[in-house]
């Protein structure tokens, strides 16, 4: 979402489209037995041969109209000839860098954490385990923002760099192209479906030839949605929700489609933007969201605000909202790892089964009495 964007920006630091290669997914033929693994991801296909695997990124960012096609290939396998065109990348990996702290998790999950060599500003994992390996030098800080060091990227020669796109300009596309290292463009973040996100550990399951183990792992989390799903299945959306906080003169609130909106459709939450068509955020004078709002029952606010004080002096107005005043106000990006890395920013896409029981457990508390929240905190 737009007023999202700069928080994105510090935690996804990005060089793009390097080492890619435009295709038509229509030249990959498959056969009865080779399908594509990925049941929700919209932008993701990973093709399983004898010895390597195709995978397609496709929408690698907004109005993108670029697929970009890479071959993992496991040592001496045999690719045909009419895939050579595409970027070869030799797996199992041994050594990678990610650029965003949504990627974290995925190595954690899959127990790959200690490939991790290298992340742009380190200070934004908050992760525990993979915070240990940063403090005894095992992950090296290679930049920042989109200011990489190229130099030290050279240095570590990683197998892989993840990275991800925002459009076509980039001013480190030619460094990187020029430097020899292997990139792969990821597109998680595109992703609106809850479980669509989390699937791309797939992705991190055939880099570093784990598949089965990612699909169990994916295949818990689906369950444990659904589960979660069904505690409210058959309950009346009875709670109005206002979204989001106000961003220099501007709230941006979640359109309809968007992943925070599937989130409250599934807890059985009646989101007032739901009707609101399109994916990412709309912005909004503050009185046009006064007007609609102002009865809400609940407010999920955005911003890591600490307590009602602290948020309510953020700006004098807000306390013309019902859901203020009833002290029903919640935050999702309270919680802080160490060096300051948002806890809801790093693992929140890859366990969205959680994200829902913590909505649940704000819509409708009496459904699970003794969980405790992972992400939201309501502000006191």
């Amino acid at each position: 979402m737009r007023h999202l964007l700069p928080k994105m920006i510090f935690v996804l630091p990005f060089f793009l489209l390097i080492g890619c290669k435009k295709n038509e997914s229509s030249e990959i033929v498959k056969t009865e037995t080779e399908k594509n693994s990925i049941e929700y991801a919209s932008g993701l296909s990973i093709i399983k041969h004898e010895g390597y695997s195709v995978v397609t990124v496709s929408d690698p960012w907004p109005d993108a109209h670029t697929k970009f096609t890479y071959i993992l290939k496991e040592k001496e396998a045999k690719v045909p000839d009419s895939l050579q065109k595409y970027t070869t990348i030799k797996v199992p990996l041994e050594s990678i860098v990610v650029t965003s702290t949504t990627n974290i998790p995925f190595l954690e999950m899959l127990e790959v954490e200690n490939k991790l060599v290298g992340f742009p500003h380190t200070d934004y994992i908050s992760s525990e385990k993979t915070r240990a390996l940063i403090d005894k030098g095992a992950v090296k800080n290679v930049g920042q923002n989109e200011k990489l060091n190229i130099e030290q990227l050279i240095e570590l020669s990683p197998d892989l760099i993840v990275t991800f796109g925002v459009d076509n300009n980039n001013a480190m596309l030619d460094n990187l192209k020029k430097s020899g290292l292997n990139v792969l463009i990821q597109a998680d973040w595109m992703e609106q479906s809850p479980l669509g996100k989390a699937e791309w550990i797939k992705l991190y399951g055939a880099l570093f030839g784990k598949e089965e183990q990612a699909k169990e792992l994916f295949d818990k989390i689906v369950l444990s949605y659904d589960q979660a799903k069904k505690l409210v299945a058959g309950k009346p959306a009875t709670s109005s929700v206002l979204y989001g906080s106000m961003y220099e003169d501007t709230w941006y609130v979640a359109k309809g489609n968007s992943w925070v909106a599937q989130f409250m459709k599934d807890a059985q939450a009646n989101y007032l933007w739901a009707d609101l068509k399109g994916t990412g955020s709309e912005g909004l004078s503050f009185e046009k969201v006064l007007v609609k709002a102002k009865t809400a029952n609940f407010w999920i606010a955005a911003g890591s605000f600490k307590s009602l004080d602290e948020f309510g002096k953020s700006n004098p107005h807000y306390i013309e909202f019902d859901a203020f005043k009833s002290k029903n106000v919640y935050t999702f990006e309270g919680k802080a790892g160490a060096t300051g890395g948002t806890v809801y920013y790093e693992l929140a896409p890859s366990r969205p089964d959680l994200v829902l029981k913590d909505y649940i457990k704000i819509f409708h508390p009496e459904l699970l009495p003794s969980y405790e929240f992972t992400f939201a905190s309501k502000l006191n």
